[in-house]
């Protein structure tokens, strides 16, 4: 029996298929994971909702889960090869007590994995995930007895109820591309069913996934939906991740646009119909959000939050929000736009009715926003054990410069966040960010500014000036 410890991460559980666990090993976690959905729900016979993506592996794992799952008590309501957002649909349209997806999202094939969750909408959050992993390795598993149940035909039930809920009036003409992964046999059929003219790209499943991974922040997925859009001359592109649940989009003109710009715009069209409404956003995320000024006419407000799908899903719940975007792709809509949960799917129909709604082109609708200069996501390494230490020096650090009054590029701090690190605003907005990466031995590093490029850069200078004196830090994966 084959387990890695290392595979069990803050918010999913990822292995390397036969060298990080075995099928053994896949069968206690399942014992793991009956036991805890046994403890959490107080029933001896829980219903799991349990489904699998495209991998040419992904069945076996499923079936080695299903043991594991039924040897605890746990009934298995098996919906076959789905998404995440599917299985997640499951347990609310079947009325069940947990989920477990056998998926590794876009990770590269020999990857493994589990997306689990009890509560319906959320999935594990790092308590849960430890308490899992505790449960597991020490075998403290309860024994029942289980059953196994295919339902046939959910694909359809999900595929529906997307379609009746969101019908788009104009015709858009939108370019489709999954991957080769498992949205190809879903996508394309809900966004024709919603009315737009579709052109698919790479949506044949092949779990070889022959051109590229199935992943929107990938640049060869991103560069081939660039070219489909203007060959095709379309309207908007969107790119699926593995297993359905995020979402990346391009312009007509070829543009990729960053997820927390989407989100804003999402945000901007839904506020005059829903005013007074709150939304979440990770750390990552543009300021814009904070001084925009459709969202304040509409007395919205916005919540920055941790970086995590888990813990911006859980955000939302709490704070009974109509939405929360991160930066990463992962987009949740609450009642009456959704679950709750992150569905890639559901992502692109909110674009879809932004276009709907406003007689311009995608780039256009951009135009409106106030231009930003923006980093991308750098991450200098620092090791497991010492990257929170370095944060919290960090924020010591920053909010002593403030007290300081000291100033960046002639701007005094005026706001900090230390939810997730540390990220400074200052006077006009820009602003910086240094927070510990959840799954790599790394920092994250972000800085954005409305005002100029070179003001972006100097926050970078002065954020890496800050890290290179703790002689913690290594080499940057990328650098402005």
């Amino acid at each position: 029996m084959l387990i890695n410890p290392n595979g069990f991460r803050e918010y999913d559980a990822r292995w390397l298929y036969e060298k990080e666990i075995d099928l053994l090993g896949i069968e206690d976690l399942g014992k793991g994971l009956g036991t805890q959905i046994i403890q959490h729900t107080k029933k001896s016979n829980p219903r799991v909702i349990v489904g699998h993506d495209y991998r040419s592996y992904s069945e076996k794992i499923k079936s080695a889960l299903k043991k594991g799952l039924i040897s605890t008590g746990c009934f298995i309501e098996d919906i076959g090869l789905s998404l995440s957002p599917t299985v997640y649909f499951a347990q609310f349209n079947l009325n069940a007590d947990a989920v477990a997806m056998v998926t590794a999202s876009h990770n590269e094939n020999g990857w493994t994995g589990v997306k689990m969750g009890i509560k319906r909408g959320l999935t594990h959050a790092p308590e849960e995930m430890s308490e899992l992993k505790e449960i597991t390795l020490n075998k403290k598993f309860i024994e029942g007895k289980g059953s196994n149940k295919n339902i046939d035909n959910f694909k359809q039930v999900y595929i529906q109820d997307l379609i009746k809920k969101n019908k788009i009036k104009k015709k858009i003409k939108a370019v489709v591309a999954c991957g080769n992964g498992t949205a190809g046999i879903f996508a394309p059929e809900i966004l024709k069913g919603a009315g737009c003219e579709v052109i698919e790209l790479d949506c044949k499943l092949d779990w070889s996934f022959p051109k590229y991974n199935p992943n929107p922040e990938d640049l060869k997925m991103l560069h081939a939906i660039a070219k489909a859009v203007k060959d095709n001359n379309a309207d908007i592109g969107f790119g699926f991740d593995g297993d359905g649940d995020r979402c990346g989009v391009i312009d007509e003109k070829g543009n990729e646009i960053f997820s927390d710009k989407i989100g804003l715009l999402i945000a901007r069209n839904l506020a005059p119909k829903y005013k007074n409404s709150k939304f979440v956003v990770d750390v990552k995320s543009t300021g814009l959000y904070s001084k925009d000024k459709v969202l304040s006419e509409n007395k919205c407000k916005t919540i920055y939050w941790k970086t995590g799908h888990s813990h911006i899903k859980r955000k939302v719940n709490l704070e009974k929000a109509l939405a929360g975007f991160e930066k990463s792709g992962h987009f949740f809509f609450s009642q009456p736009l959704g679950y709750g949960y992150d569905d890639g799917i559901n992502s692109a129909i909110q674009v879809c009715h932004l276009l709907n709604n406003q007689n311009k082109k995608m780039s256009e609708i951009m135009n409106d926003l106030p231009k930003t200069f923006q980093t991308p996501t750098m991450a200098p390494f620092c090791k497991d054990d010492e990257k929170y230490k370095v944060v919290a020096e960090m924020v010591k650090k920053v909010k002593k410069l403030k007290e300081e009054n000291t100033k960046i590029d002639n701007q005094l701090i005026t706001e900090i966040l230390t939810v997730n690190g540390v990220r400074f605003v200052l006077e006009d907005g820009s602003w910086g960010l240094i927070r510990a990466s959840s799954n790599k031995p790394s920092l994250v590093v972000v800085t954005e500014s409305p005002s100029s490029d070179v003001r972006k850069k100097k926050i970078f200078d002065f954020i890496d000036n800050l890290l290179q004196k703790t002689g913690k830090i290594g080499e940057y994966d990328q650098k402005i």
